[in-house]
């Protein structure tokens, strides 16, 4: 057992974010660094907040889309089209590591609070603009949103059914992949500060996140010099691969990755002599003959129920998979053993569950990191102690609805 302080925040501690990002993609990113310890203060526009306070569905006036990205972090209200709100941001940042923002280019100079102009009051500052298209480029002042995202990139046209129309990822990657990618630039910076004793602008575009996401798939098209046909679950080059049916409705999915568990998948399913058929004994062959595979492997899974085949295949050690709902999937035992849910006391609704972080330090581990704030939550509290403005300033701010 560690005898690590429960009161450790993470590697992050100590770090301080000014957050001006709203809606999913940056608010992905900040969420990262405070979960990773950081010290996170989002600004929110007096009266409705971020946009995403007003999604529906609500709770007792606090939105779902609000509460899953912005847990740990820390509420204050300025209004940054006074000369005096601005004043309070540029007073932030002086006391922060890393500035995040996800407005269209542009916008953050037009407000005062642009990079040059934060940097030359604070030079180690790191700051992380996270857009659509990125800072440059002919479709740069272009609104985006993740379907979009996903449709400029190439991955809605590679997704859905053969034959069929291209369908959007369930998960908004397109956004997300700015709370991937956000985080990996700062960290790297913060690191490059320590060595430099400076700051610098990380321009992110989300375009060019899933653009890199394609992976393999974009390797191919050059190589072949087409589109990769869409195959629903199926893989382009790897059978038997994607969703089969169970005999109680449900399915499973099943993937052949290397060929040694092309072998454990013939052995599972009674047919050992399929192993060495000269039809099917390489993935050339496999995927010459996609059909009669899968059909091979459907006849089987036909006849058994999904809890049958999960048994089945995992004392064949072949990969598979039970497809789960979401409910079920956030309260299976891998996920209860993960921590990956969490009860938070929120400061309206009471108690809450909400999704753990899922980067784990075993050697000292995090507390339960703290509730989604209600709007304007801790501006008193920051304007205080932070910049260090007594109660009657703070009055004469909040009565000129430059804080709230």
């Amino acid at each position: 057992m560690s005898d690590a302080q429960p009161s450790w925040p993470g590697p992050l501690g100590g770090v301080r974010v000014l957050d001006f990002t709203r809606v999913l993609a940056g608010p992905a990113a900040s969420l990262a660094l405070a979960d990773l310890g950081a010290e996170v203060i989002k600004v929110e526009p007096p009266g409705t907040g971020d946009e995403t306070r007003t999604f529906p569905p609500m709770r007792d006036g606090e939105s779902h889309y609000y509460l899953s990205v912005n847990r740990g972090k820390k509420s204050i209200v300025l209004d940054l089209k006074s000369e005096a709100g601005v004043q309070l941001a540029k007073d932030l940042a002086a006391k922060c590591d890393i500035v995040v923002e996800n407005y269209r280019p542009g916008v953050m100079e037009r407000l005062g609070l642009g990079y040059e102009t934060l940097a030359a009051i604070n030079p180690r500052l790191i700051y992380c603009a996270i857009s659509g298209y990125g800072q440059t480029g002919p479709l740069k002042d272009n609104p985006s949103f993740d379907i979009v995202l996903q449709a400029m990139s190439g991955a809605l046209a590679m997704n859905g059914e053969l034959g069929g129309l291209p369908t959007k990822l369930g998960i908004p990657v397109g956004d997300l992949v700015g709370g991937i990618n956000g985080p990996i630039g700062i960290l790297a910076a913060l690191y490059e500060r320590e060595r430099t004793g400076r700051g610098r602008l990380i321009d992110v575009s989300l375009m060019d996140g899933l653009l890199g996401m394609l992976g393999y798939i974009a390797q191919l098209a050059f190589f072949t010099g087409r589109d990769p046909e869409r195959l629903g679950s199926q893989h382009p080059n790897l059978v038997p691969y994607g969703i089969f049916p169970a005999r109680d409705d449900g399915s499973i999915v099943i993937a052949c990755l290397t060929p040694g568990f092309w072998g454990r998948i013939c052995q599972s399913i009674g047919r050992p002599e399929l192993t060495a058929d000269p039809r099917y004994d390489t993935l050339e062959k496999r995927r010459d003959a996609r059909g009669e595979v899968n059909e091979i492997l459907s006849a089987f899974t036909r006849q058994h129920a999904v809890d049958e085949l999960v048994a089945i295949f995992t004392a064949h050690q072949v990969p598979h998979a039970p497809i789960l709902g979401v409910i079920e999937a956030l309260s299976q035992p891998q996920a209860a053993a993960r921590e990956m849910v969490v009860e938070v006391e929120h400061p309206t609704l009471g108690p809450i569950p909400i999704v753990n972080r899922s980067i784990k330090f075993p050697e000292q581990p995090q507390p339960p990191p703290a509730s989604p704030p209600v709007l304007g939550q801790h501006t008193a509290a920051i304007l205080s102690e932070l910049l260090g403005l007594d109660a009657e300033r703070i009055e004469q701010l909040r009565a000129a609805k430059v804080v709230a």
